[in-house]
């Protein structure tokens, strides 16, 4: 299989509206595009950099129209007639590259956020919202487990909205990259008719038909919601070591229902080898000089590295284990994390091997990785060149567009249905 890459283009007879919220380079949007969805506002705002690099991308490729670059809680309301509001929300409190301790969800920094997609979803009431985030943020924060995701099933329900989520690995639906991500899709209720949660969990949620899953486990836990936010935020999962939500779930009317599942495999899956650009399209600093291959071969292995704990002062063992080396054309790559850029050994960057000659990837794979147009973050809105270790920051951050494409065709369905 090789990999293709449609252009992105403008549905002529969209089905809805979007309003796209963290939109990054537009990973969103070219997804839901390509689903029938047009965008018709988004907003990019990167606080801790003074130039907003992904904000100029997504100039660069979709224009300034309907374009915000502030901060979100500047912005009052989002227009009235979108049908469906989107966003892949800042992760890093709770990102797997960040140590659980300093894990603090909903009260860090960025976890904030959430509280001003509350705020617009109260003011619009969109038909439909279809979020991503890390899949810890099941189990966020590192002292009280689960508690950031009940707060916001609680308060997103409270809006009144039937909540489906799912931890997707992208890589399980024939896509070339493992990524690991929980969607979360609400759908605003037209009827107080209670539904059968097994159903929509594995046969008629939006979640399901886009990604099928199969049962793991017989029966459906069910989690109480039904008290108040405030002692859900202080009392939730106290003292447990686990989070009680599992891969796939649905809430409604005060109470989770979740499961563990297992995606139903695709049989034509794309793997690292089928999105290489050819060897002559590679640049000399993305290949490797040999003498530099020891330092990679050492971060890459198993080690034992003794460190001292700042508080305390007192020395431990940090225990890494043994990575690929190289990373095997034949699997479908690792997730590609924000630090993939530049020329510097690290044990998290990808290196392949071609025949006698190893080398990192370079932005058009890393961007192919993730189901996007090559060289779509080339340029800025200037026309002047994107860095590529920037570049890989963005793909660091983005998601995988098909996967977007999926879920969006069956919200799409499900106003066609409807209207």
């Amino acid at each position: 299989m090789v990999y293709k890459s449609k252009s992105y283009k403008e549905p002529t007879n969209p089905v809805g509206n979007v309003a796209e919220l963290f939109a990054g380079v537009g990973g969103f949007r070219i997804g839901l595009a390509r689903a029938g969805w047009k965008t018709t506002f988004s907003n990019q705002w990167e606080p801790s950099t003074k130039v907003q690099h992904a904000s100029d991308v997504y100039v660069a490729q979709f224009g300034e129209k309907g374009h915000t670059n502030i901060d979100l809680a500047k912005i009052k309301s989002i227009p009235r007639n979108i049908d469906l509001l989107v966003g892949g929300f800042p992760c890093q409190d709770y990102s797997v590259a960040k140590s659980l301790n300093s894990s603090k969800g909903l009260k860090g920094k960025k976890g904030v956020l959430w509280w001003e997609i509350l705020r617009l979803v109260k003011h619009q009431k969109p038909k439909f919202i279809f979020l991503e985030n890390v899949d810890r943020l099941l189990k966020s924060p590192s002292n009280q487990r689960g508690r950031d995701f009940a707060v916001m099933l609680k308060t997103l329900g409270a809006q009144g909205y039937l909540v489906e989520w799912r931890v997707v690995n992208a890589a399980e639906y024939g896509f070339p990259q493992r990524r690991i991500r929980v969607f979360i899709v609400a759908t605003r209720k037209k009827t107080s008719k209670i539904p059968n949660p097994e159903t929509l969990i594995y046969k008629s949620g939006i979640l399901a038909r886009a990604l099928p899953i199969e049962k793991l486990t017989v029966g459906i836990q069910e989690i109480d919601l039904s008290d108040r936010v405030e002692r859900i935020s202080a009392r939730f999962n106290k003292g447990e070591d686990k989070s009680p939500f599992l891969s796939a779930g649905v809430y409604f009317d005060g109470v989770a229902y979740t499961v563990r599942t297992r995606a139903k495999l695709t049989t034509s899956a794309m793997v690292l080898r089928d999105i290489l650009v050819p060897d002559s399209l590679v640049s000399d600093e993305y290949w490797i000089d040999e003498e530099r291959l020891p330092a990679w071969e050492y971060l890459k292995g198993a080690k034992s590295i003794a460190r001292t704990h700042k508080g305390s002062g007192v020395t431990y063992k940090y225990a890494e284990g043994k990575m690929a080396f190289p990373d095997q054309l034949s699997n479908p790559s690792r997730t590609i994390l924000t630090g993939e850029g530049g020329t510097t050994p690290s044990r998290f960057k990808h290196i392949i091997k071609i025949k006698d000659r190893w080398r990192r990837l370079t932005p058009i794979e890393l961007e192919r990785l993730n189901g996007f147009p090559d060289d779509w973050t080339k340029f800025n809105q200037h026309g002047r060149l994107i860095s590529d270790g920037k570049r890989a920051f963005f793909m660091g951050n983005a998601l995988v567009i098909g996967l977007i494409e999926k879920v969006g065709k069956v919200i799409a369905s499900e106003v066609k249905q409807s209207g």
